[in-house]
């Protein structure tokens, strides 16, 4: 990882579940040399046993931010470029990214995946079946149920959005 003069950035993500948010959070991270932080991995390793449900996913969820807080800004401020792999699906959750970038002062990019249910319910269908480390199972029912919490960001939240 080089250190840059420039002032550092954050990339974070919205998308639905299985639109791809993982696969450009680790391109992103190895273009921009910068830290790669997963949510799904570290819930995986943190909790292995404690996430069935989606309530508990919010609740570890929150406890992991907790956690990570101090620590990305601290990366933020050393002039790391830092990609954090977790969602930004709600306006509640991409406020927590505000927060976090108007103590800091980095420059961001919220990255947008704009991809049909039918879409992710496709790429659902592999990840179930390759089922890379950090995820779960997930059915098309709890695609859905987790689906109605999506919503897009709009330009009046005032990032810097690149729509994928």
């Amino acid at each position: 990882m080089t250190l840059r003069s420039t002032k550092p950035k954050l990339h974070f993500f919205c998308g639905k579940l299985a639109s791809g948010k993982t696969t450009l959070a680790r391109q992103l991270a190895e273009k921009e040399e910068a830290i790669l932080i997963s949510e799904d991995l570290w819930l995986s390793r943190l909790f292995p046993e404690e996430i069935q449900t989606f309530e508990q996913y919010l609740t570890m969820s929150s406890r992991l931010k907790r956690i990570l807080q101090d620590h990305v800004k601290d990366l933020l401020k050393s002039g790391a470029n830092v990609v954090m792999d977790f969602p930004g699906n709600t306006r509640a959750q991409r406020a927590w990214f505000k927060n976090l970038l108007k103590e800091v002062g980095a420059e961001h990019e919220l990255h947008f995946i704009d991809r049909t249910n039918a879409d992710c319910l496709v790429q659902l269908k592999k990840r179930n079946r390759e089922k890379p480390e950090g995820s779960k199972f997930t059915t098309p029912e709890e695609f859905m149920m987790v689906t109605g919490y999506f919503e897009a960001p709009r330009e009046d939240e005032g990032f810097r959005m690149v729509r994928h």
